[in-house]
């Protein structure tokens, strides 16, 4: 069992020739509304894999919170655990611009009130993969990650979005999984010295006992596994949109662990499956299925 602990938003999404620079304005194009939310994406992504999933969350008592939880109930998300509050559910504002590369501001809404009993009390057991991001509060984070060393679950912790304070959780996760510049932050934050970003991430398990990914976007992944660096090659595209690849590569690479691949093929799974979620337009609505990503390997 996946148990994803996160946030579930709705995306209101516009496209734009290019992202505005401080204080600009710029033309948009089409707009639209579609579900978010990098707990809610990931959990979409892992239950396309096949995974058996269930999402733990908040969503407020208002107009959009039935139109973010659409897909999780296609895809077979199990949401008994998703509470209904009365604070707004949360919104992501996402540009995208002519090239795929967005620009997103989340405001939090019913997210920053997922207690760390949210965490405790949901059900983690022995053999469960347990899937984090940090749109929700650190403290929640730090409690499920706490809740599954005492569990026997593996844990995932997704730093996105970077938090200043998320030092403290560093050494908590199974696997750590960031973008090069969250990655970077993280160093910088735990004065994590290297000459190359390879040197870096060894010494940052070295010192945590952590394994760490870093997605490369285009380039792939590179990660950390067992003292080595191995890295998980792309499919070569034309993105079309950007947004939700890093989640469709957090659910697919839970996922692959808790089918029981190696970590090594699950990451390189996950990144096919990453860059297939760029062929489309949003996030969960982009994800690839598990047969599209075995067409593609």
């Amino acid at each position: 069992m996946i148990v994803a602990i996160g946030s579930i938003n709705l995306d209101l999404v516009a496209n734009v020739e290019r992202l505005p620079g401080p204080g600009e304005t710029v033309a948009g194009g089409e707009f639209a509304t579609l579900p978010g939310g990098k707990g809610a994406n990931q959990a979409v992504a892992a239950a396309l894999a096949g995974a058996k999933v269930r999402m733990i969350g908040a969503i407020g008592n208002d107009a959009f919170a039935d139109a973010a939880l659409p897909f999780l109930v296609s895809s077979g998300v199990d949401i008994a655990g998703v509470r209904r509050l009365a604070s707004p559910t949360g919104v992501a504002l996402i540009l995208v611009d002519a090239a795929g590369e967005n620009a997103i501001a989340v405001v939090p809404g019913a997210n920053g009130l997922v207690a760390p009993a949210d965490a405790r009390q949901c059900g983690i057991a022995g053999g469960d993969i347990i899937l984090l991001q940090q749109e929700i509060p650190l403290d929640s984070v730090a409690a499920a990650l706490d809740a599954a060393k005492e569990a026997g679950a593996i844990s995932i912790l997704n730093t996105a979005p970077f938090l200043d304070d998320f030092a403290g959780l560093a050494d908590k996760a199974d696997y750590l999984v960031a973008n090069e510049t969250e990655f970077d932050l993280i160093c910088a934050a735990l004065d994590i010295a290297g000459e190359d970003r390879k040197a870096r991430m060894l010494a940052f398990a070295a010192r945590t006992g952590n394994r760490v990914i870093v997605t490369l976007g285009a380039e792939g992944a590179v990660a950390t596994l067992e003292g080595r660096i191995v890295a998980a090659a792309p499919l070569k595209i034309e993105p079309v949109d950007t947004v939700g690849a890093g989640d469709t590569f957090c659910g697919y690479f839970a996922a692959g662990l808790a089918a029981g691949i190696p970590a090594e093929a699950a990451m390189q799974r996950a990144a096919i499956a990453a860059s297939l979620a760029c062929l489309k337009p949003g996030a969960q609505s982009a994800m690839p299925s598990a047969q599209e990503v075995d067409a593609a390997l």
